[in-house]
């Protein structure tokens, strides 16, 4: 039996991994979700985690110094300062309520070129998709197609191997 051996792998150095993790996190804090392999959306949720309770933890601070000193310990591990105040001052106010289970892992099924099982790795309150938000060109969209002023793309061939079509 194994022992004290957390964690995948990734078939990379320590190093490499510890630089894979950081991209990883840095992305999920800016873009809020991202699509990557399930063993490393797995990996990412037991890395980031930490990080965003520790983020947590220096808002409920009563010291400010604590609150400096855990915002270097998540730079050491990010190391960008663009993730770092998104963390602090926009993640960390909406998770304050949270215990836990910052992120969510959702399959995606196989890709294509290699059949590595895709997940896509979202942070929890950040779900974009159940919630759409109307921008101003959508509503004159649906306004424009209500009216019956549907609009057509015109299409025509462009040189004559295999049909192709371009659209004007």
């Amino acid at each position: 039996m194994i022992h004290r051996r957390k964690g995948r792998k990734l078939k990379r150095t320590a190093s490499h991994k510890k630089a894979l993790l950081s991209n990883l996190s840095v992305s999920l804090i800016k873009h809020k979700k991202i699509k990557t392999t399930l063993a490393k959306a797995k990996e990412l949720r037991t890395y980031i985690e930490p990080i965003i309770t520790k983020s947590k933890k220096a808002l409920n601070s009563d010291r400010a110094e604590y609150g400096v000193h855990l915002r270097r310990e998540v730079n050491s591990f990010l190391q960008d300062r663009g993730a770092v105040k998104t963390l602090f001052e926009e993640i960390a106010p909406k998770v304050n309520s949270r215990n836990g289970g910052y992120t969510r892992v959702l399959k995606m099924g196989r890709r294509i070129g290699d059949g590595a099982e895709l997940a896509l790795i979202e942070l929890v309150d950040y779900n974009m998709e159940q919630a759409p938000e109307k921008t101003e060109t959508s509503e004159k969209e649906t306004t424009e197609t209500s009216k019956g002023k549907a609009k057509t793309a015109k299409t025509k061939k462009v040189g004559s191997k295999k049909g192709y079509k371009k659209s004007c």
